[in-house]
This record gives C-alpha cells, structure tokens and sequence, in this order.
C-alpha cells in the first residue's frame, strides 16, 4: 500500500494550517509552498481538493490565505485522505464494485479485509491535534 503525493502533500498542508491555529489563523499559499518545497501550482490542486471536502477555507480580503474549517481535533487522517481518494482499500477486490478472480472460494478475503478495517481504524482514530503533539 502507498500513498499518493497528494494525500502525503495534503497532511503536510493540513498540519501546516492546523500549527498555524490560534496565532493568526491564517496562512498564505505562497508560504505553504514555500514551507512544505512543493509548488504553488501543485498546491493549488491540493487545496481545491482540501476546500471541496470542506476542510479548509478562503479568507478573503487585503489578506487572502487560508485556515482550518474546523478545529485540529475534529480533523482526521482519514478525512485527508478522503479528500483525495474514494476510499481506502489495500487490494482492488476491496474497492465498492471490485470484483475477486476467486470469487467465495478466496480464503484471504478475509484477512484482506480486516487489514484494511485496521488501517482506516488508526487514520479515523488520528486527529491533527495528535499529529502536531508527536511533531513536537
């Protein structure tokens, strides 16, 4: 299992918001980029992807940037990683609609399955709050 670079670009952005919380709130894309080494035009996708799943907002104005839509606690990993893929699912036969060449005689199905409940258990149980505590 890997992650994309834009869900590993998309926690790095989130948690750089979520440090950013209770100082000015508000961060500039420039600076995001500029913090995290990644371009402002790949971050652009990034963002929009992070502002459709309703986890960041514009603050517009003289000071455009942006913040956290909601507080680090209540921020899972898996609400980043949902942000840019459909769901988790370590094998295709997992995915809604994949279909098993084995069909109901795969005896690893199973074990597939509880993996993949284990793995989306800790990023659903992940907050950003508890990212920033272990960053610092």
């Amino acid at each position: 299992m890997k992650f994309n670079t834009k869900t590993r670009y998309g926690l790095r952005t989130m948690l750089e918001l979520a440090n950013n919380v209770g100082n000015d709130e508000v961060i500039f894309q420039k600076d995001i980029a500029e913090n995290q080494a990644v371009s402002v035009k790949y971050l652009d996708q990034i963002i929009a992807a992070l502002k459709k799943a309703g986890l960041v907002v514009n603050v517009g104005g003289k000071k455009s940037g942006y913040k956290l839509n909601k507080p680090p606690e209540d921020i899972s990993v898996y609400d980043i990683y949902t942000a840019f893929e459909d769901d988790l699912a370590i094998i295709d036969c997992l995915l809604h609609g994949g279909h098993c060449p084995k069909g109901s005689k795969c005896s690893l199905k199973g074990y597939w399955l509880g993996l993949n409940q284990v793995i989306r258990s800790n990023m659903e149980g992940t907050n950003l709050r508890d990212l920033l505590q272990k960053q610092l």
